[in-house]
């Protein structure tokens, strides 16, 4: 079984979508997709299984919302295509310099080419967003919680719901995916 990140989208933000990580966990482990490991409280989950992304995303969509009450996008990538979101990241130097400031954005579907460019139009201070195939990278050099690049009027630009992982984030996930893929060969 290869080893996999399933991002949930809004997951213990803003008191909504609540859920622990050992549930979450639990729920994997349960469906035959263990071992798992959570990071962090944000619904980030490296997982091992099988089959076509978008079906997993399905499942795991139904069952979180069936058995725990958590009504959550779910966005499932392989190591490799996490291997290349990171290393199509257009934005080195933010990466290098502010790297929590920099928003790494799965999305559904591949972004509305216009997309990029209409939400640093809306932006203010500097705000970039570049996106490359299914996944949009934003910065935010004064924060993601002032800027007017809301969840809602990003999905709408882009044509796609995503969810957003900081930089630093991004790279753990891509440590632990190492790690997964390491201990499934012995």
């Amino acid at each position: 079984m290869s080893a996999r990140i399933a991002l949930f989208r809004a997951v213990n933000v803003g008191g909504g979508n609540r859920v622990a990580m050992t549930a979450l966990k639990a729920l994997f482990d349960d469906l035959g997709l263990g071992p798992a490991t959570t990071l962090q409280a944000a619904g980030s989950v490296v997982f091992h299984g099988e089959g076509e992304a978008g079906d997993l995303e399905t499942r795991l969509e139904a069952e979180a919302a069936a058995r725990l009450g958590l009504a959550s996008a779910v966005f499932v990538r392989g190591a490799e295509e996490w291997s290349q979101i990171i290393a199509a990241n257009p934005f080195d130097e933010v990466a290098r310099d502010a790297p929590s400031r920099l928003m790494v954005t799965p999305l559904k579907a591949a972004a509305d080419p216009a997309g990029p460019a209409a939400l640093e139009a809306a932006g203010r201070d500097g705000e970039r967003v570049a996106a490359v195939g299914r996944c949009a990278y934003l910065y935010y050099p004064g924060g993601a919680g002032t800027s007017k690049l809301t969840p809602r009027l990003i999905e709408q630009k882009l044509g796609s719901p995503g969810t957003a992982r900081n930089w630093n984030t991004t790279l753990k996930l891509m440590q632990m995916l190492e790690t997964q893929a390491r201990l499934s060969r012995r």
